[in-house]
């Protein structure tokens, strides 16, 4: 059996749900527009400089969770899923996962977006195991702060060791480990599997991936 982890936002995933999260909240009046899009669009551009402050980030991303109870969360994940999420899940990707999945691989969704925004994302791609962000609750509730070490970048490591653990696995045992990103931000991640793969990259990731000789695919519809 082989270990095959997929990064989400802007790899199986034509857009980013953290990104489109926002935006959907915004779209139904739930946030300011002008004050959240400005400060959701500067942390955008933070990551992809690769100069993101996680906590500050999600100190910012997670306080609406905490402003809303969780069955009108939910309502509108649902709502979100459709309209948002599901014509980001292109076919290539869906054909990738299944591929995986069918040559009997464990397969692993880690992301740095949360658990409550991907958890729905991993079911519909047919994945059960999901390393994200964890959420902190208090009596059923978000409380707007994040539970643990964040999946993002070193945290990545950290978190995919721990759910292994959780699953009585090691990383040492899997004869291949694969990782498919599009993000200089997951170098970490990337520079441990045997088999990392990078996917619509972005320029960092691109020129890195080329000097070393790692495979670069698309998942994008032409």
């Amino acid at each position: 059996m082989n270990l095959v982890l997929f990064d989400l936002d802007n790899t199986l995933l034509d857009g980013d749900s953290d990104y489109e999260w926002a935006r959907f909240l915004i779209d139904k009046g739930v946030l300011d527009g002008a004050h959240y899009e400005a400060r959701n669009d500067e942390f955008f551009r933070q990551y992809k400089a690769g100069s993101l402050d996680i906590n500050a980030f999600l100190d910012f991303q997670l306080a609406p969770l905490a402003a809303h109870p969780r069955d009108q969360l939910d309502r509108w994940h649902a709502e979100f899923m459709q309209t948002r999420i599901r014509p980001l899940m292109g076919a290539a990707a869906r054909q990738l996962v299944q591929r995986h999945l069918g040559e009997g691989s464990l397969c692993a969704i880690v992301t740095a977006t949360n658990a409550f925004i991907t958890a729905p994302i991993a079911r519909e791609f047919g994945i059960s195991h999901l390393v994200a962000t964890e959420l902190e609750e208090r009596d059923g509730q978000y409380t707007g702060r994040p539970r643990g070490t964040p999946s993002f970048r070193e945290g990545k490591l950290v978190r995919v060791d721990e759910w292994l653990f959780s699953i009585g696995r090691a990383w040492g045992e899997f004869p291949q480990t694969w990782f498919y990103s599009d993000s200089h931000n997951d170098l970490p991640l990337l520079e441990r599997a045997h088999r990392p793969v990078a996917v619509d990259p972005d320029a960092t990731l691109q020129e890195l991936a080329g000097r070393r000789g790692w495979p670069v695919i698309s998942l994008r519809s032409a």
